[in-house]
């Protein structure tokens, strides 16, 4: 069953010229749905998502979304019926429109990169 309560924070925990503890994040993390910006970049966020369980579908309709395992198994399920399965550090970029959901059968982390602005739950 698709989770219906994230965690989702979209102020950046960072600015330029500052070092980021990604793991000691990741650590502290004990919601089952986690997503935290980073920090932007130009035009562009950085964000980490630590989670377990199955995301709702959703599309963004005007922006790509790219996402990049850390660690764990991440699973993405595309409109078209086909799944992708990542593990640790391999990425996937879900383009513009397509409806998709994450689905994460263990603990995982995960980088994404979208457009400042972006509302992750979907548009």
């Amino acid at each position: 069953m698709p989770q219906t309560d994230y965690a989702i924070n979209y102020q950046p925990l960072f600015a330029a010229l500052q070092t980021m503890d990604v793991q000691a994040l990741i650590d502290q993390v004990d919601e089952p749905w986690y997503n935290q910006t980073l920090i932007q970049v130009g035009d562009v966020w950085v964000r980490l998502g630590v989670m377990q369980g199955e995301f709702h579908w959703h599309k963004h309709d005007d922006q790509d979304e790219f996402f990049f395992v850390l660690d764990g198994v991440f699973r993405i399920e595309l409109e078209s019926a086909d799944t992708v399965e990542l593990g640790p550090r391999q990425a996937f970029t879900v383009p513009a429109g397509m409806l998709h959901r994450p689905v994460v059968p263990v603990r995982s982390a995960v980088l994404m990169i979208e457009k400042a602005g972006v509302v992750a739950t979907g548009d």
